[in-house]
């Protein structure tokens, strides 16, 4: 059965749980899921894509317009997994003018008028990923972690942060990764702000770089920071703290065990090495897939790990943060964006030997 096939049949018992005639997918992340990978995008800034998928009982439609469909079937190949396109040119609306969802009971993963919103229920389907998702993941990840590890080795002090961002771009595209997230802060913008937007700001001597890098609709992230000249003490006890933290998540995420669960063990690790509060200023993670983060960990969270899925968990502390991406197997977990070579921390835990990032220190 293709991966085509399985992703309908899992759209169509969906469909009939709800009592409803068809499921739309308008979100570019829910498009690649669907077909494979197909990139749907023109403006990555937008989360919906330039088509549509609809999925009724007995059919499947690509909707989209003159401009896009080429493509779409020369080079995504859309055509070939059984697709019907329905095209309209340009300067018509695209949907309405189809008829193709006149009278039908719609649910969608994006707002649509009278449509029921499924948008949680599809998140969990693209967050469990089936073995060839999580191969390409495992690639994803290895190109990723190169693109880091050249950053991070090219950086100097006097860039500024939009030269260090551009620096990781161009690693990332060089390797056919898209960085959606690319986010860039140095010397006390690290201690200020969670979601640093790069500016003009010059490195001193302290640079956090993060990536969300997205490849065949998948999206892999991951942290490192880099120090020059002599690390001060706050700056190492809160990263060896920070690493504890995230040790003890991935240790804790085994399969059949809820979120809930193991944001209370994080919220034990952090009180255990003496930050109790800082797991409040920022999300912790959650599964990843075809965003960033399908869904967040949260307090009292009913949701249930999977084997097959990868967890991006970024527990942080005011100046640090630990961050990769992790595929959860049946009896243990493989970090997918470790790089070879970078420095690393030994953690113990729950009868567990786990490494995690350090600083990079350049002397």
């Amino acid at each position: 059965m293709s991966e085509t096939s399985v992703k309908l049949s899992l759209l169509r018992d969906l469909a009939v749980r709800h009592a409803l005639d068809a499921i739309l997918l308008q979100r570019v992340s829910s498009i690649a899921w669907a077909t494979g990978g197909a990139s749907t995008y023109v403006n990555i800034a937008r989360s919906n894509a330039e088509a549509s998928l609809l999925v009724t009982g007995d059919n499947q439609y690509l909707i989209t317009n003159n401009i896009e469909a080429r493509r779409l079937e020369k080079e995504e190949r859309l055509t070939s997994q059984g697709w019907n396109f329905h095209i309209t040119p340009w300067y018509e609306k695209e949907i309405t003018n189809q008829g193709l969802m006149k009278g039908l009971k719609l649910g969608t993963d994006d707002y649509y008028p009278g449509a029921l919103d499924l948008s949680e229920e599809i998140a969990h389907l693209r967050a469990n990923l089936n073995i060839e998702e999580g191969n390409s993941f495992r690639m994803l990840g290895q190109l990723c972690a190169q693109a880091m590890d050249a950053t991070a080795r090219a950086v100097r002090p006097g860039q500024t942060e939009y030269e260090i961002a551009a620096l990781l771009a161009g690693e990332a595209e060089r390797r056919g990764v898209q960085v959606i997230v690319n986010l860039i802060a140095v010397d006390e913008r690290i201690f200020n702000f969670r979601h640093p937007l790069p500016t003009d700001k010059k490195l001193d001597r302290y640079v956090m770089i993060v990536m969300c890098g997205r490849r065949w609709g998948l999206v892999c992230s991951l942290t490192r920071l880099v120090y020059f000249g002599k690390l001060p003490n706050e700056i190492r006890h809160k990263a060896q703290a920070v690493t504890r933290v995230d040790a003890a998540m991935i240790a804790t995420t085994r399969p059949g065990r809820t979120l809930g669960q193991i944001f209370a063990n994080t919220q034990e690790a952090y009180a255990a090495v003496g930050y109790a509060d800082e797991w409040q200023l920022h999300h912790q993670g959650g599964p990843a897939g075809y965003e960033p983060r399908e869904y967040l960990a949260t307090p009292g969270s009913e949701d249930t790990v999977v084997a097959g899925q990868v967890y991006a968990w970024n527990p942080s502390i005011t100046g640090c943060k630990s961050e990769d991406s992790v595929l959860i197997g049946e009896e243990g977990f493989e970090i997918l964006s470790a790089i070879p070579g970078w420095p690393t921390t030994i953690v113990e835990v729950a009868d567990q030997i786990i490494e995690r990032p350090g600083i990079l220190v350049v002397n």
